[in-house]
């Protein structure tokens, strides 16, 4: 990181490892990135920021709702620590209106309770996803833009029981 963003600080977030009945995790392509990493896009869970005051457990239910068009789960799990990443360089004074260098995360386990056709990704004016699937929980590291890389093998270490049928 450069000397000219080292003082900015982390975004307060939340992130949702969403597993199905048959134990697989959602994952959704970023609409903003429709043919960055080749043809297939860039792939995330979602997440997204906490607002001032929010409880944590709150933010990822509202953050499904607002992302995927279902907040139709129950939390399973809270991995125990925050996550950290940083912005790649050319990425910073850019993303996050330009105002943090990456962003503090709390993660969360959660079992889809609806059917597929609950998750809506077109009810938001601005989506941030274009389409979606199900994939293996052990699949996320190879899904996901470079610089989350870690956090997601971290995840698929610290969330793996949940990855079976329920």
């Amino acid at each position: 990181m450069t000397d000219d963003y080292a003082h900015l600080p982390y975004r307060p977030n939340v992130g949702a490892v969403l597993f199905d009945r048959r134990g697989y995790v959602l994952a959704a392509r970023r609409a903003d990135l429709p043919n960055a990493e080749g043809a297939a896009g860039v792939w995330q869970l979602p997440q997204g920021g906490i607002d001032e005051g929010e409880d944590p457990a709150t933010a990822v239910l509202r953050e499904l709702r607002e992302e995927v068009g279902t907040d139709n789960a129950t939390i399973l799990a809270e991995h125990p620590a925050w996550l950290s990443y940083d912005l790649p360089p050319h990425l910073l004074g850019r993303a996050l209106g330009g105002r943090y260098r990456g962003q503090r995360q709390r993660w969360f386990a959660l079992r889809f309770l609806g059917a597929d056709t609950d998750i809506r990704l077109d009810l938001d004016p601005h989506p941030e996803f274009d389409a979606w699937k199900w994939v293996k929980l052990a699949a996320l590291p190879t899904l996901e833009v470079g610089f989350k890389r870690e956090t997601y093998r971290i995840l698929a270490d610290s969330f793996a029981s949940y990855a079976h049928p329920a």
